[in-house]
């Protein structure tokens, strides 16, 4: 092919492209136009179903504050126990007029957990005739915590407090001579503060309820006899 006619070929070749991009402008305009607008639509929904996510989240989160917790409201029920010193301890146990009954324990001794329904029993049996109180030798940092807790399970109402003393001898000294310092400790006081019964270990049901009948039956006095004068 000489050199003209491959100007002319050339020539007609870059027409026919020209022709062709022309006529295919329209459709890639077009193309362009549809993916961007394909892209602009895909995230305003990405934005509508990110904030409907979070609207739903904080109305569940607000309802959620509204509702108390069950914790809570168990922490809020449970017993009140109080610390006491070796001081106040010796004052728990002056006669009142009244048998008394107290229990030493601690929320990690078996037998004291063990042994606890029947003193609550006993306690419940004669709410009226004696007093009842637990002082538990838990740590300090316990007594809004497991103490009351395994209170509250125990559905137990007497007066409960945690003793804390640098000088547990003196505090022993104090409750009984024949105390060794093991859990559970259960002593029973008749009317007058005198001992009756002490029990290192967990107590036997039936001899403590017979020991508390015979304190009762002895504190009960009998009415004094009325001689009636024979009239004459």
């Amino acid at each position: 092919m000489n050199s003209p006619q491959k100007l002319k070929f050339f020539s007609a070749a870059n027409k026919h492209e020209q022709t062709r991009n022309e006529i295919n402008k329209p459709f890639v305009v077009f193309r362009v136009c549809s993916r961007l607008i394909f892209f602009r639509v895909s995230a305003i929904l990405a934005c509508v179903v990110f904030l409907c996510a979070v609207d739903s989240a904080a109305q569940t989160k607000k309802v959620a504050s509204k509702t108390p917790t069950p914790k809570s409201q168990t922490i809020s029920n449970l017993p009140k126990v109080t610390q006491i010193d070796a001081v106040a301890l010796k004052n728990l146990l002056k006669p009142t007029g009244k048998p008394l009954l107290v229990n030493f324990w601690a929320t990690w001794c078996d037998p004291c957990r063990e042994e606890f329904p029947d003193l609550v029993k006993i306690g419940a049996d004669y709410k009226d005739k004696i007093d009842l109180i637990t002082v538990s030798l838990d740590e300090l940092s316990e007594i809004n915590g497991d103490v009351p807790k395994f209170l509250a399970q125990m559905k137990s109402d007497a007066p409960a407090y945690l003793l804390k003393t640098p000088d547990e001898g003196a505090a022993i000294a104090v409750v009984s001579k024949n105390w060794q310092g093991g859990l559970p400790f259960t002593i029973l006081y008749n009317a007058g503060g005198e001992t009756i019964y002490i029990k290192q270990g967990k107590f036997k049901t039936e001899f403590l309820r017979a020991e508390i009948e015979k304190t009762l039956n002895k504190d009960l006095k009998p009415e004094p006899e009325v001689i009636k004068s024979k009239n004459k």
